[in-house]
């Protein structure tokens, strides 16, 4: 039998270089496809030159632009994992115009050498919790470091209204649609996955995407630190290798998967907030950390915390990364790649 094949867009960003390490183990044939627009990119290709070397291929490539050489990678894969994406909401907010071009029409030139492919292979969208809008209907509880759901749920299921705000949350929401429909229209094997704040190994991250990884190199580096809002806002953390894993699962169950969307997150378990975040870098790591305070973030949700029971019940899935664990497991990361960190900061 010979190997599957999987197609990774932005497969030289953070979660795409961990998707590529994990899929070319597993002995996947792995095409990674990235324009390297994104600062950092360049870092992660090089890891994955200077450990895989021929063992996975490599395609110069915008989703926006280059649409031959798009078909041609689609057509030659039975997965299409599709991670491309601008990730910023204040950056959506700056330009709008790129952040649409890149996650909506990207999406949909995506889908549509899928649509038009002879093989049709499976697509996996890593689509966002944002889609749900700032959550206002939600009563929420404010206490001294923390906002809770007043109701006492555990958390936001696949059944909450779609309610897109920011231009970020608009595009990929429309993408996040597009892509189930392509399935109920066109026939095609498409999954959803809307995650929550995922972190981990290879993260480089920047003031406005990334804020687990952000916080602790700018500790480690003595950068300075905005929080947007009272601090309070409360999210559930996802480590990177729990998410590949399921994306893994949905492979191996596409017939349980197929037209599916998934909520993926840290779960009720796994949740921070940025105050609870701060003090356990100072407290636990030992780090300094002086952080200054600005408005909330347009669409900025108080509280965010992933039901991913649909995802236990089809596949056994939940997060098995506690969240203490992995901060300390991507700070040992960090520390260890200080020199190189040191060199994509200074550009």
């Amino acid at each position: 039998m010979s190997a599957r094949k999987i197609l990774i867009t932005g497969g030289a960003g953070f979660i795409g270089v961990n998707a590529a390490t994990f899929f070319i183990r597993k002995g996947f044939d792995v095409i990674v496809l990235d324009n390297l627009s994104r600062k950092g990119c360049d870092i992660n290709l090089r890891f994955l030159e200077e450990n895989f070397a021929g063992r996975f291929t490599f395609v110069k490539a915008d989703i926006c632009t280059d649409l031959a050489a798009l078909s041609t990678a689609v057509s030659a894969v039975d997965v299409v994992l599709h991670l491309a994406a601008q990730v910023a909401v204040t950056t959506s907010v700056t330009d709008p115009r790129n952040d649409f071009q890149i996650n909506a029409l990207g999406t949909f030139n995506v889908l549509e050498a899928v649509r038009l492919s002879k093989n049709q292979p499976i697509v996996l969208f890593a689509s966002t919790n944002k889609v749900y809008g700032g959550l206002e209907h939600v009563a929420v509880s404010e206490h001294e470091a923390s906002y809770s759901f007043t109701d006492g749920r555990h958390g936001i299921t696949e059944e909450e209204i779609l309610d897109f705000h920011s231009p970020y949350g608009c595009s990929k929401g429309a993408a996040d649609q597009y892509v189930r429909d392509y399935g109920r229209i066109y026939g095609l094997r498409t999954v959803v996955f809307r995650q929550s704040c995922v972190y981990g190994p290879h993260q480089l991250g920047v003031e406005d995407q990334g804020w687990v990884a952000w916080f602790l190199i700018a500790a480690q580096f003595g950068r300075p630190v905005s929080i947007y809002g009272n601090g309070k806002q409360v999210r559930d953390l996802l480590y990177i290798d729990d998410l590949i894993r399921l994306y893994d699962l949905a492979i191996e169950h596409i017939d349980v998967a197929n037209g599916q969307v998934y909520n993926a997150g840290g779960g009720h378990t796994n949740t921070l907030s940025l105050r609870n975040f701060l003090s356990f870098i100072q407290t636990d790591l030992g780090l300094k950390m002086d952080p200054k305070f600005a408005a909330v973030r347009p669409g900025d949700q108080p509280i965010f915390i992933s039901d991913n029971a649909k995802a236990f019940k089809d596949f056994g899935w939940k997060a098995e990364m506690n969240v203490s664990d992995g901060i300390r497991a991507l700070h040992t990361w960090l520390a260890a790649n200080r020199e190189q960190l040191a060199e994509f900061y200074a550009r």
